[in-house]
């Protein structure tokens, strides 16, 4: 049974329920997806599908790569991700539609996070800060980061100035609001992560 559809985030909107409340909803363009490869528990260890997302030129597509969707005699595709889950009735070349999700059901969104560069603590941790006026010196600073004499060194897990963001970010049980599936359209309750035109996976939990 196919758990999950590979997608792409177009961007945020918001739309009125049947009591004329607006929702606040992100729009995915989720599938079709393309069956390329079946994992199997005795050759890979495991079960899982691998599935292709939005078609792009042969010519786009590095050999071995080329190689790999040749051998599964389907169309090259921009992406490629891989979902652990049953593979009983699912076959290579297969087709993913929207179908297998339902209006009202909870879905699981990952996705990149947007990359906000060098970050200091106040924004990457939540750091106070010290006062911010009377002269004080001490405004966005992290402070002190280590002992004295014992350990003579800063703790493992230290919250530090460094990069934020851009990394795989899940967001659980999230609504689905409306399908359209003539668009390959997903609309999902709230913010997602990721920058528009970001890659998404979207799963049942």
């Amino acid at each position: 049974m196919i758990k999950g559809i590979v997608g792409e985030k177009i961007g945020m909107t918001q739309i009125y329920n049947d009591n004329g409340r607006t929702i606040p909803v992100t729009v995915v363009k989720a599938g079709p997806c393309k069956v390329v490869q079946i994992k199997t528990a005795e050759k890979d260890g495991y079960e899982a599908v691998q599935l292709g997302f939005d078609k792009i030129k042969e010519k786009k597509v590095t050999k071995p790569l080329l190689g790999h969707f040749k051998k599964a005699q389907v169309h090259p595709h921009r992406y490629l991700m891989e979902i652990r889950m049953s593979i009983q009735g699912l076959t290579v070349g297969q087709d993913i539609h929207l179908d297998i999700f339902e209006k009202g059901e909870k879905v699981d969104v990952t996705g990149i996070s947007k990359g906000k560069g060098f970050a200091g603590v106040m924004k990457r941790h939540g750091y106070h800060g010290g006062p911010g006026s009377h002269g004080s010196m001490f405004n966005r600073a992290p402070g002190s980061i280590g002992s004295s004499s014992y350990p003579s060194r800063v703790w493992k897990g230290k919250g530090m100035p460094g990069h934020l963001g851009s990394k795989r970010v899940t967001l659980k049980g999230l609504e689905v609001v409306d399908i359209k599936k003539e668009q390959n359209i997903l609309l999902i309750k709230g913010a997602i992560p990721g920058a528009t035109g970001g890659f998404l996976i979207i799963s049942k939990p």
